[in-house]
């Protein structure tokens, strides 16, 4: 099997932006007044990174360097985009104007939200700054700041744009999580990601990510998502963002399937279609219950409810709360309405659609055979087109994974990885890339099954029985597990198992 080998460079830098703010019969906000003082708070972050080998896990990629922008907050705090600091093995940060770098401690990293938090040891490194403070969702139309230190620049770069949308959208850092965002219409360049965007004198947005297919068109992290990640981290851990666990399409926009599924005339809402698997939904909602209401607010056709003056997908309530808290759902099921309390989880899919940082990936090496986990970073080795480029079984369990697995007992898909040659596996290669279902009759939930399963033998041989495969891998169990130390030798891997990551 030939893999593009391709080293993912994050190019979701940040917008740009501005703000003169006038309230008649109140004094005029003059933005060039504050400028001094905010350009003091904004840093520059350098960060040394080294991404993982998800196909011969205990290696490494060559490092890189990356530059980008943060801002100071209470406490002593920097705040900037996850992105900038995911994978680091070392960062710096320095002021404007100032030539002196000093080293910076990675305290708390949200990458679902693609914000993290630094400090500094060294406490005169915030000398002369002032913590910059959060303010509320800017309006469409309006006019806000961005500064950060944009192609490497060494002054603060200050730049401005318009507000022209505000609604849920995918962040590029995890390439699946969907949070709120606010859209302009400034200029995007490298080195912006973490900056501060301004109206008025405080923080709106961190800007984070632009769109490579329009021009102008850049994205920032609302203050709704900032203080969600602030609010999860005062108890010294970052929990992430939950949700509830189900899937839905707006199917009352049919009139005929509203009247089939016996809604009262008037009420509008979203139609359940699945439950996920040890969700908090499980065993309360069924396939064609229709969501009608989320605490207070009336859901529409669209799934979109009116908070806060805009109307915004549903799933802002959830958003704005945090694990362990509970929604109210009002729902109609066979024409009969029901209520039920659900606990906000983080209810992931088995096979996660999200990118993973900063942990070594989990594998198993046995006679030469290297299983790890199939997850999107594994799958991303095929490189830029990897979505169509790998093998049809895994494109379509990646895809569908929440609804293929009916057992409840799996933790993970795991797959063999590669092969180390030698000559215990030499007719192993067209079993690579593909998943394990059993080992010597042991069914295998997750990668920690596959150390107690090659114990044993079946007659002699080491069986392995794979989900997309008629064919079983046979291997000699006494010539394996002779060979299987000169292996690990041979090829230089520290260790047989990792299963902690």
């Amino acid at each position: 099997m030939m893999r593009a080998k391709q080293h993912f460079v994050l190019v979701i830098m940040a917008a740009v932006f501005l703000l003169p703010f006038l309230v008649y019969a109140q004094p005029v906000y003059d933005p060039g007044r504050e400028n001094t003082t905010l350009e003091k708070s904004v840093i520059m972050i350098r960060a040394v990174a080294q991404e993982f080998d998800y196909v011969t896990p205990w290696k490494q990629r060559p490092m890189n360097q990356g530059l980008g922008s943060g801002f100071i907050i209470e406490g002593d705090r920097i705040l900037t985009n996850a992105h900038n600091v995911s994978n680091a093995k070392y960062v710096e940060v320095k002021k404007q104007n100032l030539p002196k770098r000093y080293p910076a401690i990675i305290m708390y990293v949200g990458h679902d939200c693609d914000l993290a938090m630094l400090t500094v040891l060294d406490k005169s490194f915030f000398e002369g700054t002032i913590p910059l403070e959060l303010g509320d969702l800017p309006e469409v139309n309006s006019t806000v700041q961005t500064y950060g230190f944009p192609v490497g620049g060494q002054q603060v770069s200050i730049t401005e744009g318009v507000v022209s949308r505000v609604q849920m959208g995918t962040y590029s850092h995890t390439q699946a999580d969907s949070h709120l965002v606010v859209q302009t219409d400034a200029a995007i360049n490298p080195g912006n990601s973490g900056g501060p965007v301004v109206q008025n004198g405080k923080v709106v947005g961190v800007a984070f990510q632009g769109l490579r297919e329009a021009d102008n068109i850049g994205y920032m992290i609302p203050t709704t998502v900032i203080r969600h990640f602030l609010k999860d981290v005062i108890d010294r851990q970052y929990d992430s963002f939950g949700s509830l666990g189900f899937s839905f399409f707006p199917g009352l926009h049919n009139e005929s399937y509203s009247r089939y599924l016996k809604v009262p005339d008037g009420k509008e809402g979203i139609v359940v279609l699945n439950t996920m698997m040890h969700s908090s939904v499980e065993g309360v909602l069924q396939r064609e219950d229709v969501i009608t209401k989320i605490d207070d607010y009336d859901i529409d056709n669209d799934g979109m409810i009116r908070i806060d003056g805009r109307f915004i997908h549903m799933s802002e309530i959830i958003e704005r709360k945090q694990i362990g808290d509970k929604v109210n759902l009002v729902f109609y099921r066979d024409g009969q309405e029901k209520t039920a309390d659900v606990t906000i989880a983080l209810n992931r899919p088995i096979l996660d659609y999200s990118r993973h940082f900063d942990q070594q990936p989990r594998y198993v090496v046995f006679a030469g055979l290297t299983f790890v986990p199939v997850t999107r970073n594994y799958l991303e080795v095929w490189g830029r087109n990897w979505i169509s480029d790998i093998p049809p079984y895994l494109r379509y369990l990646f895809s569908d994974s929440i609804y293929l697995n009916k057992d409840p007992e799996r933790q993970e898909y795991v797959v063999l990885s590669e092969i180390l040659p030698d000559e215990v596996n030499v007719y192993a290669g067209g079993f690579e890339d593909r998943v394990v279902e059993k080992v010597n009759g042991i069914k295998i939930w997750s990668l920690n099954d596959l150390v107690d399963a090659f114990k044993l033998n079946i007659d002699g041989f080491c069986i392995l029985e794979f989900v997309d495969s008629e064919m079983p891998l046979i291997l000699n169990a006494e010539a394996a597990n002779k060979r299987h130390p000169l292996i690990l030798e041979k090829y230089q891997v520290p260790a047989e198992t990792n299963l902690e990551g």
